[in-house]
């Protein structure tokens, strides 16, 4: 990291005072996190809200009724996010993963170690590094530094990177610098995403961002893809 740029934890301190503690990730059970989690691949969180709310009303929202529902019934419930047919397909594969490792129990997958249940995670049927690392953080209280489109466009933006890191790059530089603590994990990443959905575009709003002080590239188009709520 550049000498010149303030700490990892000076810009969080920025952005908390100015987004303020923003009490991420909504879900009222372990569960809601991990369905929202998947849900809000390639959509934004008002739909994915939608078909939670949903799921709610059809109270499906538990691991015996999504274990039996019909996988197009589904489906059929989670229109609202978009791809329904395929988040069905990994909500479903995602209940087996647990039936079969953790025999159907939340609480004792949560007993496990990290690295080997980011593992076990990443082996199931349409979980990528961030679907498994946000369950990881806010469903099972693990601390694992998340990383979205958001946090590399900030951050390759205001030159904590010289190029676009890859996932792991960046994930690495964030818990070789910040300390390892769950809820500054947790609160660091909806920060980042507050300031990008609001500031950090892929055309940037800079006026008012809590970091438009800082050195930053001059590009007006960021052409990457993969928006978060």
């Amino acid at each position: 990291m550049p000498a010149e740029l303030p700490s990892l934890h000076a810009i969080y301190r920025l952005l908390r005072k100015h987004f303020g503690h923003r009490d991420w990730w909504p879900g009222e059970t372990p569960l809601e996190v991990i369905v929202g989690a998947i849900l809000t691949q390639n959509t934004a969180w008002k739909n994915v809200e939608k078909a939670i709310g949903k799921l709610k009303e059809e109270k499906l929202l538990s691991i015996p009724r999504l274990r039996e529902i019909d996988e197009q019934i589904l489906a059929g419930c989670l229109r609202s996010s978009g791809y329904y047919n395929q988040k069905a397909k990994k909500i479903k594969a995602f209940i087996a993963f647990l039936d079969e490792n953790y025999h159907g129990s939340l609480s004792q997958m949560k007993k496990a170690p990290l690295e080997r249940l980011r593992h076990e995670l990443l082996q199931v049927h349409g979980i990528g590094p961030e679907t498994a690392d946000s369950i990881l953080l806010y469903a099972l209280e693990k601390p694992i530094f998340v990383i979205d489109a958001y946090t590399r466009r900030i951050f390759t933006r205001h030159f904590y990177f010289s190029s676009e890191p890859s996932y792991a790059q960046a994930q690495d530089f964030f818990q070789a610098h910040c300390p390892e603590d769950i809820a500054l994990y947790n609160d660091y990443h909806a920060q980042i995403v507050a300031c990008g959905n609001r500031y950090c575009k892929p055309t940037p709003r800079c006026e008012g961002c809590p970091l438009e002080h800082l050195p930053h590239r001059v590009e007006t188009k960021y052409t990457k893809t993969g928006e978060k709520p």
